[in-house]
């Protein structure tokens, strides 16, 4: 599987290096004798998508709560069809030698399946754990926050340190 690119925006030169390696890699083993499938795909990016169509509210002098869950949403799905063309279409001019009947994309039933599977896999191999870490924590919402959520200001006050014991 291709490493998907998410439907944030356009693809890249790393895409294109990324790409190149990997279709070198895929070309070889299949003239080696190996029947090698390189999957095709893009990634929702759930956050970053999320940011992307909620800043072109805010070009509107709108937010995601005036539209509501259900208009969000589709614009969310209307966003990703047309970024995620654009991607594909970017793809397929690299000319990489990937299976294009088998495109997917990370959201799909299948996939996500596949994904809770190979979860539930690793945590049985006890490759997934809980743990006690620093997390991005609001308040008000009373959930954990991805770092591109974070609004960063600065502010007076103490500075804590915190020392973790290395074992070996």
């Amino acid at each position: 599987m291709i490493p998907p690119p998410n439907v944030t925006g356009t693809l890249h030169m790393g895409h294109g290096f990324q790409n190149t390696l990997i279709d070198v890699l895929i070309r070889y083993k299949r003239m080696s004798g190996y029947d090698a499938l390189w999957q095709v795909g893009t990634d929702h990016a759930g956050i970053a998508t999320q940011m992307v169509v909620e800043r072109q509210l805010e070009e509107k002098g709108k937010s995601k709560e005036d539209i509501g869950r259900e208009k969000f949403e589709k614009k969310v799905w209307k966003w990703k069809d047309k970024s995620g063309n654009k991607i594909t279409r970017q793809l397929r001019r690299l000319g990489a030698s990937v299976d294009w009947s088998r495109e997917t994309f990370t959201m799909d039933p299948r996939m996500s399946e596949a994904v809770q599977e190979v979860f539930i896999k690793l945590y049985e191999e006890g490759l997934i754990y809980r743990g006690k870490r620093l997390v991005n924590w609001d308040i008000d919402l009373q959930t954990a926050l991805s770092d591109l959520e974070v609004t960063h200001t600065e502010e007076s006050g103490f500075l804590w340190f915190f020392q973790y014991p290395v074992l070996n």
